[in-house]
C-alpha cells in the first residue's frame, strides 16, 4: 500500500493513540519513524509499530513517561527516560543541551533507562541543523560476540556523526557495528525472505540465512575484530557513562513480556566555531576535493535524495503490515 507522508503520520498516531501512548509522546515516536520510512529504511520505520505498541500495551514501555532531565555539571545533561520511548525523553534532552552546547562550546548529553532510539542519523542531522557537529552512541541489546567469543556481549550499537554545511544537506554517517542492523533482519523474517551469507550465524557459529535462525544466533561485526573493538567503545560510552543496562543485561526490542530493556544513549554536541570560525570553508576544501574525483559519493546523499523522491510518490507499506496496522487502530 503506498501512502504519503501525511497519511503515514495519520496512521501511525492512529495505532499509538490506540495503544494508549499519550500524543505527545506518540507524536515523537512517529515523527521518526516516518522520516526512516521516507528515507528508506523500512526496518527502522512502520515495522516497529507493532513491537511498540505491543510494549506500551504490556508495560514493557512506560508509555506516559515523563522523562526527568537534570544538569549535573554546567555542559553535562542527563535524561531518564523512566522506560519510556526514547523519542520524547532525546527530544527534552536537546532542548537542555543545545543551548549549552552554543554556551560553552561543546555539551554531553547522556539518556538512560531507555529504549530504541530508531535512525540515530536523524539525530545528528537535526544537530547540523542547529550548526553543531555531533558524535552519537546507543547500545542494544546483546547481539553481538566480543572478537574470538561465542556468546553474545554487545548490541549492534549503532553510532552517527553529524557535521553542518553552509546551503547544503549536512554530511551525516550513521553506521551499524554489526555488518548489517538486525532490523533488517527483522524486516526479512516479516517479509518471508532469506538474507545473505555473511550476515549472521546461528547459534552453533555457522553461517545462518534464514532470517529466524539468524535472530537466534549472532551478528557479525562490520570489519571484525576492529568492529568489536568499537562496540565496546560505544557500549563504555552508551551505558557506561550515562548508567544504563549493558547489552547483556537488556531485554529484547522485539518481545512484549519481560522487563524494560533500559539500554542508554550518549550524545557530544560540538560547537564549531570558537575552535575555528573559518570551519565552514574549510569542510568544503575537503569535501571538494572528494567530489572532485569519478564516482565519489559523501555519506548520507543517498538518503537525502530518497526522502525526496518518496516525499513526492510515497512510501510502500508492506500490504501485510498496512492491515495489520489499522486494526490495531480499530479502522479496519
Amino acid at each position: 500500500m503506498i501512502l504519503d507522508a501525511g497519511q503515514l503520520r495519520d496512521l501511525g498516531m492512529a495505532v499509538f493513540v490506540a495503544a494508549g501512548v499519550p500524543e505527545a509522546a506518540a507524536s515523537s515516536v512517529v515523527d521518526a519513524l516516518v522520516l526512516a520510512e521516507l528515507d528508506g529504511l523500512p526496518s527502522h520505520g512502520f515495522s516497529r509499530i507493532p513491537f511498540y505498541t505491543d510494549q506500551a500495551l504490556s508495560g514493557k514501555v512506560n508509555a506516559a513517561a515523563v522523562p526527568e532531565v537534570s544538569t549535573p555539571a554546567p555542559a553535562s545533561v542527563l535524561v531518564d527516560a523512566r522506560n519510556g520511548f526514547a523519542f520524547p525523553a532525546i527530544d527534552a534532552g536537546f532542548a537542555r543541551a543545545v543551548p549549552l552546547a552554543k554556551r560553552y562550546g561543546v555539551a554531553v548529553l547522556g539518556v538512560t533507562r531507555s529504549h530504541h532510539c530508531g535512525v540515530v542519523g536523524l539525530y545528528a542531522e537535526r544537530l547540523a541543523g542547529e550548526g553543531l557537529v555531533s558524535l552519537i552512541f546507543s547500545n542494544t541489546p546483546a547481539a553481538m560476540a566480543p572478537w574470538g567469543g561465542s556468546r553474545a556481549s554487545f548490541g549492534t550499537n549503532p553510532l552517527a556523526f553529524g557535521c553542518p554545511r553552509e546551503g547544503r544537506h549536512p554530511l551525516v554517517i550513521d553506521l551499524s557495528l554489526s555488518k548489517v542492523a538486525r532490523g533488517k533482519i527483522m524486516a526479512a523474517k516479516q517479509r518471508g525472505e532469506s538474507i545473505p551469507e555473511g550476515w549472521a550465524l546461528d547459534a552453533q557459529g555457522r553461517p545462518a540465512t534464514d532470517p529466524a535462525v539468524a535472530l537466534g544466533g549472532t551478528m557479525i561485526p562490520v570489519g571484525d575484530a576492529k568492529g568489536s573493538a568499537l562496540a565496546l567503545m560505544v557500549e563504555i560510552l552508551a551505558a557506561a557513562l550515562p548508567g544504563a543496562n549493558y547489552a547483556f543485561e537488556a531485554s529484547s526490542f522485539f518481545e512484549a513480556e519481560g522487563p524494560a530493556p533500559g539500554i542508554g544513549q550518549s550524545f557530544i554536541l560540538i560547537d564549531p566555531a570558537p575552535l575555528n570560525p573559518g570551519f565552514a570553508p574549510r569542510l568544503e576544501a575537503l569535501c571538494g576535493q572528494m567530489l572532485a574525483q569519478e564516482g565519489v559519493r559523501l555519506p548520507g546523499e543517498r538518503r537525502f535524495a530518497l526522502r525526496e523522491r518518496n516525499r513526492q510518490a510515497g512510501v510502500d507499506i508492506p500490504d501485510a503490515l498496512y492491515v495489520d496496522l489499522r486494526k490495531r487502530a480499530g479502522l479496519a
